[in-house]
């Protein structure tokens, strides 16, 4: 055996616990959620450390796009859409668990966009809505696409239904471009919209829930195919301990986080049915 091949054969199987690893919560993190964010993952990462996940880091991750993330080889933990991860991600990455949130439109892990309007807006039904301009966050984001298309795929009879559809690259963005009538509407996840109405009083006092979409598996946290599988029983051990740890408390009311929960990968293809559905009745892109 050569030297090099040698070498080849002593090297350790490169896994999340033996390199600096990468995190993310930037699904709900408004500038007002930062330290929230930032004390639940101090207490995640102090535990995954504890039991020898040596590659967690001490901070979470904000200068690198989500979707970016999503796909690292040495991802712990970020959480995700449920669209992508049926689709794009499928097979990438490893699902950990989805949060459950006290928020209003949330059931258990599933959860509901509220469409929302202008508060002076004179429509009274989605239907009233025909020809108005639409904001979407993303094009394959579940919660301002997906649901939002599964409401309009059985008014569109098969045709455009908007003049206009504006991407804004977030929720924030969107509610945004409603309040200031540069949309007519968007579908914002009912746990962005909780946390809007508690941090930014003033632009959901301008905006009017017209309808509230059907529900949906909500935003998974996962973990890079490299996180071995008593790594991942780590992850999802020390999620419990977060749950209940009497010194998270306040950090979960302000994250209106209820706990977690692991639900089979086919829970998560519901919203798969959904795009079925609307790609059956003639509108397969919100337009």
């Amino acid at each position: 055996m050569t030297a090099k091949a040698s070498r080849a054969r002593a090297a350790p199987a490169r896994t999340v616990a033996s390199v600096q690893g990468k995190a993310a919560l930037s699904m709900y993190d408004l500038p007002e959620l930062h330290a929230a964010n930032d004390a639940l993952w101090s207490a995640i990462s102090t535990r995954l450390r504890a039991r020898g996940l040596t590659g967690a880091p001490d901070q979470l991750t904000r200068d690198v796009p989500a979707e970016v993330l999503w796909t690292h080889p040495d991802l712990i933990l970020a959480q995700t859409c449920g669209l992508p991860l049926a689709t794009r991600l499928e097979g990438q990455v490893q699902v950990v668990a989805t949060p459950r949130y006290r928020a209003r439109g949330c059931e258990g892990i599933d959860y509901r966009s509220a469409v929302v309007v202008r508060v002076d807006h004179p429509a009274n039904s989605l239907d009233d809505l025909r020809g108005g301009r639409c904001a979407v966050n993303d094009l394959h984001s579940n919660s301002g696409m997906n649901l939002l298309r599964a409401e309009i795929a059985p008014l569109a009879r098969g045709r455009a239904f908007f003049s206009s559809v504006a991407i804004t690259g977030g929720h924030l963005a969107s509610a945004m471009a409603v309040a200031r009538d540069d949309a007519d509407l968007a579908a914002i996840d009912c746990v962005t919209f909780a946390h809007l109405q508690r941090w930014r009083p003033q632009l959901a006092k301008a905006l009017r829930v017209l309808n509230w979409t059907v529900r949906s598996p909500g935003l998974p946290l996962i973990t890079s195919l490299a996180t071995s599988p008593s790594q991942l029983a780590s992850l999802r051990e020390v999620l419990a301990e977060a749950a209940v740890d009497p010194m998270l408390r306040e950090v979960r009311d302000l994250l209106l986080l209820e706990g977690f929960s692991v639900a089979p990968a086919e829970h998560y293809r519901a919203v798969l049915r959904l795009a079925d559905i609307a790609r059956g009745l003639g509108y397969p892109h919100l337009a």
